[in-house]
């Protein structure tokens, strides 16, 4: 239960009194990460449901619901894929990279990346209102942190010697995440029998992609990385459920 704790502690703002995380607890925090996307999931599900019920515009309801993920979470995940945008557009070796990553101040790239992220979600989201494909917002919650999963699995190194990603870098078997993104496209085919899973692999790719890329042009993950992780793969599944199918 310490590694339930750490993880809604860690990846919320949920009051679970977390006490000291060592790299054990922080390993069992990264392999139930998704039950954190699913609560929170679900939460920003009935805040949609109930955001459309009072009759709010569902773009203003996709836009609110991007923000109530967003303060779950501290606003960490956004950070990471901004700090990542940074990074990956700075010239130099993995040293300076990794400098202009922990620049508090936001670059350009930050800017766009986060503009076209959040806009993405938010625009997503008022098209599955539409839909009532409500299931579609917590399966994306839970694709984010499931890729958490991917990005701590054995063999992909952390970027420094301390941090969040050096305290969870490695730890995670590949059957792991695996097991989770099997379990997520079963899950997500509730929601439309096969785009769902499609959605599923999808956001699977993109996660896989970047990690390749940022681990070269890094050395490796850290908390920001695993961050831009959970972004990327939730807005890929928010955006593959939103495609209206007239056939």
């Amino acid at each position: 239960m310490s590694g339930v704790r750490a993880a809604f502690s860690m990846l919320s703002v949920l009051p679970m009194g977390a006490a000291h995380v060592d790299r054990r607890t922080a390993s069992t925090a990264i392999t139930v990460a998704p039950l954190v996307g699913l609560v929170l999931g679900a939460a920003a599900a009935a805040a949609a449901w109930g955001g459309a019920a009072v009759g709010l515009a569902p773009l203003l309801v996709g836009v609110l619901v991007v923000g109530l993920l967003a303060l779950t979470t501290r606003g960490m995940h956004v950070d990471g894929l901004g700090d990542v945008a940074d990074g990956l557009g700075c010239y130099g070796p993995p040293d300076r990279a990794l400098k202009v990553m922990h620049d508090p101040a936001a670059g350009p790239f930050a800017v766009v990346a986060l503009i076209v992220n959040l806009a993405a979600q938010a625009t997503a989201i008022s098209a599955l209102i539409g839909q009532n494909r409500w299931g579609a917002i917590a399966i994306a919650a839970v694709a984010g942190r499931v890729a958490f999963g991917w990005g701590c699995r054995r063999g992909v190194p952390p970027a420094q010697e301390k941090g969040l990603g050096a305290l969870v870098a490695g730890t995670q078997h590949v059957l792991v995440p695996l097991t989770w993104t099997a379990v997520l496209a079963a899950a997500a085919a509730l929601v439309h029998p096969w785009l769902g899973p499609l959605a599923v692999l999808g956001a699977t790719g993109a996660v896989l992609g970047l990690l390749k890329h940022t681990t070269k042009r890094f050395g490796g993950v850290n908390g920001d990385v695993l961050g831009a992780c959970c972004e990327v793969a939730t807005t890929a599944v928010l955006v593959v459920l939103s495609v209206k199918l007239d056939f």
